[in-house]
């Protein structure tokens, strides 16, 4: 195993989890991760996608009835558990508090957004620190580099989709420019990277 394979078992060892973030051409890899996800994946997960109350979105319904994992919207102070999915709701910013639990944000827009990919990151990787792993995806703005940086800073997993293989390039290419990234990853990999995560984790169990 090279230096760089090492390092990625061990942030995974540690990590206590997991947060993607993504935008416009994101859906549908949200969807084939959500859905690969085994019924024992071993950390709680955070996702953030730039959506409006203005529109009706069933995505949380709709995974709920094919994923192995429970999947659901976030609700206020909910207290965070391993092995649930955790959707942010349209226009709340999803945040993570001291102890574990979520919060629900109605702040101003972040880069136009809310939810916003920076404001769950970051506060994410407060609590966290380095035991954060943060993946961002396809996006066509640049929430969530600045918020990826910040979970670098912090010695936290940072992975970001290929641009070459996102359908929108802005935001994973924006992530790259502004910091540190750990892996940057095609779509196939990414889910390679899930699985590598339940595997390592299960066998600490």
């Amino acid at each position: 195993m090279n230096k760089e394979a090492l390092y990625i078992v061990s942030k995974i060892k540690i990590a206590e989890i997991l947060l993607i973030g993504c935008s416009a051409g994101g859906f549908s890899i949200i969807y084939d991760l959500v859905l690969n996800f085994p019924e024992n994946f071993p950390l709680p997960v955070l996702i953030v996608i730039h959506r409006s109350r203005k529109y009706k979105s069933l995505i949380e319904e709709q995974l709920n009835l094919n994923s192995k994992l429970k999947v659901k919207m976030a609700e206020d102070k909910e207290q965070i558990k391993k092995g649930i999915v955790y959707f942010a709701p349209p226009d709340y910013h999803l945040l993570v508090e001291e102890g574990g639990s979520l919060s629900l944000d109605y702040s101003e827009p972040v880069l136009f957004c809310r939810p916003a990919i920076d404001a769950t990151f970051q506060s994410a990787a407060d609590v966290y620190k380095e035991k954060v792993i943060a993946v961002l995806l396809s996006g066509a703005n640049e929430d969530g580099a600045e918020g990826i940086a910040y979970v670098s800073e912090l010695n936290g997993l940072t992975v970001v989709q290929d641009p070459d293989f996102a359908e929108m390039r802005t935001m994973p290419q924006a992530a790259i420019e502004k910091a540190n990234v750990d892996l940057i990853l095609n779509n196939l990999q990414i889910t390679e990277l899930m699985n590598e995560i339940n595997q390592v984790k299960n066998l600490l169990e």
